[in-house]
């Protein structure tokens, strides 16, 4: 079976959660958060959480060990806090948890992010794995680089990812 058959054999709808991390950014001013929730509803996965945390490991580690322990919660989508600035500290609360990394998001990620920003690609530390059954996803906090990310990687391949951890018991 082609990549293309698989596409089509995962789940038509994937329970989803948004996180978006920032120590400055609300609900009003998420653009980031804001796309990645109209994008999920339009092509038919129910937003079953959203929040903003700051950029500290703590609470990151706690909100995504919460979702965890939801029955509702296949994908997690984070945007923010990927940079090399002493906040951003996304990466390494994720790195610590994360059971099976997928290296190909962040090396794909940041070849098709290079066509768009140039060298500057190289500041991104997105990542992608996943946790306790779940598929986790860390993007940068720009809504350009969220755009990028979800339409041309996320979406088209999370029916398909999402059905693979279901037939691996996540």
């Amino acid at each position: 079976m082609g990549h293309r058959e698989h596409r089509r054999g995962g789940p038509a709808a994937v329970p989803c959660a948004v996180v978006t991390v920032s120590d400055t950014r609300d609900e009003a001013g998420d653009a980031s958060g804001g796309f990645i929730r109209r994008a999920l509803l339009l092509a038919g996965h129910p937003v079953v959480d959203y929040r903003i945390l700051k950029d500290e490991p703590a609470p990151i580690v706690a909100h995504l060990k919460a979702l965890a322990e939801r029955r509702d919660v296949r994908v997690v989508l984070m945007s923010g806090g990927t940079g090399i600035a002493p906040r951003d500290t996304t990466f390494e609360a994720l790195d610590s948890l994360i059971e099976k990394g997928l290296p190909g998001f962040g090396e794909i990620f940041r070849a098709l992010s290079y066509r768009q920003v140039g060298p500057a690609a190289i500041l991104s530390r997105a990542l992608a794995g996943t946790y306790r059954g779940m598929l986790v996803f860390s993007m940068p906090g720009s809504e350009k680089a969220v755009r990028l990310a979800v339409r041309r990687l996320i979406l088209p391949e999370l029916p398909h990812m999402a059905e693979l951890l279901e037939e691996a018991g996540g």
